[in-house]
């Protein structure tokens, strides 16, 4: 029951994390924003996610687990309700951030909570469960969020956590013991607030960059130094202060560090990919909302079977093989949506995505297990705390960075290909309907040149990814594969 309720509250914080997107055009109209704006929906959740991730290990010492853990599903389950019932594009970006700083705690605790219930030769199966609903909340959340979107209203993408967050709180509140009692160290205020900073400043950068037209804009410019001072104070101040918001200790562990940068790489890829995708299917493609999250569906299938195949097999093949892969596995879906057109048939996207889902299990998984191996118990709820702060911070960002770059490079290709079409060029006139020399002619270009810039953008996007997959193989010839349960003698907290 603890591990049922465990992994109902990484599904709820994972799911969030999509189930919006398939709505974001009916959230747009309702709001009157323009596609920029409302992607703050998006980034708003995960980046607050990301900010508050880092003093997870301090609040569940200072608090326990068990209530920092209740609390914060009822603070998620609340403002979840209050998205529902926003009436403005502020009010709803404003409780999106509420709703990501009450989630940062759910999976990290989720991760810890069954690394601890389970003796060390369950723990492949434990992540295993626990890989579930971190991945495949991604992935089925824009199935869900158009179903729910289609019948109701988009508005039921949010209130649709109120039962299973009351259920999942009534679980852990019965079933989960209360940790003993401990009293944390003092919280590191210094450390927390320039990460915060830099981590909020990088955000904003990249979701207001197109708008401000990048470094020709005074507040991108303030920006980009706020971020990159945030994160190099926050760097030094970890090695150097006596109680630093994390341990130094955590960074020691070669497969824990490694697992760190690839684990980002994946956060960058998860979220991201889906977010390409739903506008292809609804915009480029012209399919119906439901029927979008419904294609969308078999890349769960895929992710669901290798996350299962791969806990079984980490014990019997070395997890570095399996991982290695789920990478190549992501390259080949990626390379195959390089090919894309609008006509593309639904067989070739149901088994493109089904490749890809496949692939981020078997790359998910191992990592897990590879990371964790090594790492003392007592540091456990801080080095889950760390891995869901990198796969927030590179979910955020490779979501702001893709929509930017398709945005831009739509725009610059349009103006490349607009620029032979001239009413001077006789081989218009030639066919039917485009006719530069009528309105009609001219609105018929228009869209046309519009859609071949977008397809060459979304072609862009598709190797910008492949360019971030392949350099993480390079990242599984520097980890081990423990051969046995190492003790890690762990530093005393004063």
């Amino acid at each position: 029951m603890i591990t049922i309720s465990a992994i109902g509250a990484t599904l709820l914080q994972s799911l969030d994390q999509t189930i919006a997107n398939v709505a974001l055009p009916y959230m747009q109209g309702s709001f009157s924003a323009s596609f920029d704006e409302i992607t703050w929906v998006l980034t708003s959740y995960i980046t607050a996610a990301a900010i508050m991730t880092a003093p997870v290990g301090w609040m569940a010492g200072r608090f326990g687990r068990k209530p920092l853990y209740i609390g914060c599903i009822i603070g998620f389950t609340i403002a979840s309700m209050l998205c529902g019932a926003a009436q403005s594009l502020a009010q709803i970006v404003g409780f999106r951030l509420l709703q990501g700083m009450f989630s940062a705690a759910l999976v990290p605790l989720s991760q810890a909570t069954l690394l601890d219930i389970y003796p060390p030769e369950r723990r492949g199966f434990a992540m295993a469960i626990w890989g579930m609903g971190v991945m495949i909340g991604p992935i089925m959340g824009p199935t869900l969020g158009g179903f729910l979107t289609e019948q109701y209203d988009w508005r039921w993408v949010f209130y649709i956590n109120l039962p299973f967050g009351l259920l999942t709180a009534a679980g852990l509140l019965i079933f989960l013991p209360n940790s003993p009692d401990r009293d944390g160290p003092r919280f590191d205020w210094l450390g927390f607030a320039v990460l915060s900073t830099g981590i909020g400043a990088l955000q904003l950068m990249l979701d207001r960059g197109q708008d401000q037209d990048w470094f020709s804009s005074k507040e991108i410019i303030v920006e980009s130094v706020l971020a990159g001072l945030g994160l190099y104070l926050f760097a030094v101040h970890l090695f150097s202060s006596r109680q630093p918001l994390l341990r130094p200790i955590l960074f020691r562990d070669v497969n824990f560090l490694s697992g760190l940068v690839l684990m980002f790489a994946v956060g960058t890829l998860l979220v991201s990919s889906l977010a390409l995708m739903t506008p292809w299917l609804q915009v480029m493609s012209d399919y119906p909302v439901q029927t979008a999250g419904m294609i969308m569906a078999p890349r769960g299938l895929g992710n669901f079977t290798a996350i299962m195949l791969s806990g079984r097999l980490s014990n019997r093949i070395d997890p570095r093989y399996l991982a290695g892969v789920g990478l190549i596995l992501l390259c080949a879906s990626f390379y195959i949506m390089t090919g894309w057109t609008p006509d593309v048939s639904q067989r070739s996207i149901v088994l493109t995505i089904t490749l890809q889902g496949f692939g981020l299990g078997l790359v998910f998984m191992p990592v897990q297990i590879l990371a964790f191996a090594t790492l003392a118990a007592e540091l456990r709820t801080e080095g889950a705390a760390l891995f869901a702060l990198l796969r927030n911070i590179g979910a955020a960002i490779g979501v702001s960075v893709t929509s930017t770059v398709l945005a831009r490079n739509t725009q610059a290709l349009h103006e490349v290909i607009g620029a032979s079409l001239t009413p001077f060029n006789r081989a218009l006139g030639a066919v039917r309907g485009f006719d530069p020399h009528t309105l009609h002619g001219i609105a018929v270009l228009d869209r046309v040149v519009n859609q071949q810039a977008s397809i060459i953008a979304y072609i862009d996007d598709y190797v910008l990814l492949i360019c971030t997959t392949l350099p993480a193989v390079l990242l599984l010839l520097v980890m081990r594969k423990p051969r046995q349960e190492v003790a890690v003698e762990v530093e005393p907290v004063e």
